[in-house]
């Protein structure tokens, strides 16, 4: 990928995934990406099994959830509570453009690594910040995770739920962390460009919370117009409009139909599916007919993409141009044409020679995806980084004697 933000410097002091996410989309853009760990044990996501699916057995022994919040970085092992650790954060801190964290406030504050406290020492920094709920209100100094902050809080899980009395759907692993990650990313490079016209360095803020909200956007402004919890959609034999549904087919697959545009695409679809009788039926003659006669089209369309398997609707559907797509396992991702030829799955290899695949980013710049990398180390680059910062080697032993370095 075009490094668009080389030459960028980054610290990261973050953890778990959704603020890491955002290191990740700087790292694939060019920056230069310090993650900031603890000597003893480092991000604790390093520790994080997710559905029993620990590093070595696979068919790589990388962490792949550590890899999709880390790769591309460097790794420093500091202890920010010994006032050395501090002192050569602040020191990394003096040549940053960006100082990235998800360390709730009151932590900040204590350790004296807030806004007011790293602009002493580097006025231009841009201070960008991920937290659960927001930096105001009254529980602005509480943690959160995206099972809650994302999915329950910001209503995403009601919204998934076919019925909001059910058991709300299970948490998927990051998956309100990614886009929040991703949002955070592009409010720093506005920020970036921001201080590049005027000078002036910005705090960011994006929470879960907010990330929830804004995808959830359709359905809160419903609220306030309407009064109402849900916007009417309906699906199966419910379904406001039957080529805006989902359909099941002989070999137990399903078909998701999205064409908002009866009148345009129902008559094309009749014939595409060898059922042109139906465009002719004094039921469906128009948009409006088959709108208002819903239930009986399902039923029509039920019985006859039943009839057959998957690839027999595959060649039918290409016949016609209203949008529609297979409903995909993540397998199936790992293989789709386009997501191949778009780069959107990257070959790497680990150091033991295995390829394996990480999924990009999902922005482009100059159609080009971003190089393969992996995560570091616990504090594999110390050192090195400390060096880069005009420490000597007699400076980093001593500061390794006293427990400050890893």
């Amino acid at each position: 990928m075009t490094d668009v933000l080389s030459g960028v410097r980054v610290i990261e002091l973050a953890s778990w995934t959704f603020v890491p996410a955002a290191g990740v989309a700087l790292a694939d853009w060019g920056a230069d990406v310090i993650k900031i760990e603890h000597p003893q044990g480092g991000d604790p996501g390093r520790a994080l099994v997710v559905g029993g699916l620990a590093p070595g057995k696979g068919k790589t022994a990388l962490d792949y959830m550590l890899e999709l919040g880390n790769r591309g970085k460097r790794s420093v092992g500091l202890d920010l509570r010994h006032e050395v650790g501090r002192e050569l954060l602040l020191k990394l801190v003096e040549n940053a453009d960006v100082f990235l964290t998800n360390w709730l406030s009151d932590a900040r504050r204590k350790l004296r690594i807030d806004v007011e406290d790293l602009r002493a020492v580097n006025p231009k920094l841009i201070y960008a910040r991920g937290s659960g709920l927001g930096p105001r209100g009254p529980e602005a100094t509480n943690g959160g995770f995206d099972a809650a902050s994302y999915l329950a809080r910001g209503s995403v899980a009601y919204a998934l739920a076919t019925d909001p009395t059910e058991r709300p759907m299970a948490q998927r692993p990051a998956y309100g962390d990614l886009p929040s990650g991703l949002t955070l990313a592009g409010g720093i490079v506005a920020a970036l460009y921001r201080r590049e016209r005027t000078g002036e360095p910005s705090v960011v803020d994006v929470s879960l919370l907010s990330q929830a909200m804004w995808t959830m956007a359709p359905d809160i402004m419903a609220a306030d117009f309407f009064d109402v919890d849900r916007i009417p959609t309906g699906v199966g034999k419910m379904a406001l409009n039957p080529i805006t549904n989902s359909y099941r087919t002989r070999d137990n697959r399903w078909l998701q139909l999205v064409m908002l545009q009866p009148d345009r695409y129902w008559r094309p679809l009749c014939e595409a599916i060898g059922r042109p009788d139906l465009a002719e039926d004094p039921r469906f003659p128009d948009g409006a007919s088959l709108v208002k006669n819903a239930a009986e089209a399902v039923e029509e369309l039920d019985r006859t993409f039943a009839e057959h398997d998957l690839d027999h609707w595959r060649r039918a559907l290409a016949k016609q141009e209203g949008v529609w797509a297979v409903v995909q396992s993540p397998q199936e991702v790992l293989r789709d044409p386009q997501a191949v030829a778009n780069e959107y799955l990257v070959e790497a290899t680990d150091a033991a020679g295995v390829p394996y695949r990480f999924v990009a980013n999902p922005i482009q710049i100059d159609e080009s995806a971003p190089r393969p990398a992996q995560a570091p180390e616990h504090g594999q680059h110390t050192e090195e980084v400390l060096l880069e910062a005009g420490m000597t080697w007699d400076d980093i032993i001593a500061a390794k004697e006293r427990g400050a370095v890893m």
